[in-house]
């Protein structure tokens, strides 16, 4: 794991406010000159610490309103079957993110719909379509208290 200065986390801590900051606005706050301050976005982009720039979107605003949480456990346990399942997710669009697991349930899914019809059919055409599922449940948000994207350093 690189180690991050103050200032790199102050980059950071910016970037992952407004990645539209350039480098100029990034150094000023940071108190550096231009080319340090590129100099450090570079490296941490280089080593993997800054993964990509994206733009968050409104899930309602976009028609993705509805937010499932699905636990999935499946049948058997082979490293093949797991395999399996995780290539089959990875191709569902409705899937936002995927976690596998330990505990009672294999994977925890995070899935996106526009209506209830929509997750329905997902769940009955789609998901069911991935071999091994011995059952899935599915938790539906009904208010989003705390949702964020950015990390604090302590």
């Amino acid at each position: 794991m690189e180690k991050l200065d103050k200032i790199d986390k102050q980059i950071l801590l910016l970037l992952q406010k407004n990645c539209k900051l350039n480098t100029k606005e990034i150094a000023d706050k940071v108190g550096l000159s231009v080319t340090p301050t590129y100099e450090r976005i570079k490296r941490m982009e280089k080593n993997g610490i800054i993964e990509k720039y994206v733009a968050l979107l409104n899930e309602e605003k976009i028609g993705k309103a509805l937010i499932v949480y699905c636990n999935v456990s499946l049948q058997l346990h082979s490293k093949p079957m797991l395999k399996k399942f995780e290539l089959a997710i990875v191709k569902l669009d409705e899937v936002m993110e995927c976690y596998h697991t330990a505990g009672t349930n294999d994977y925890l899914l995070k899935v996106v719909a526009s209506d209830m019809n929509q997750y329905q059919d997902f769940l009955m055409n789609k998901l069911a379509a991935a071999e091994n599922i011995a059952h899935v449940h599915s938790s539906f948000v009904m208010t989003e208290v705390k949702h964020k994207t950015d990390y604090k350093f302590v």
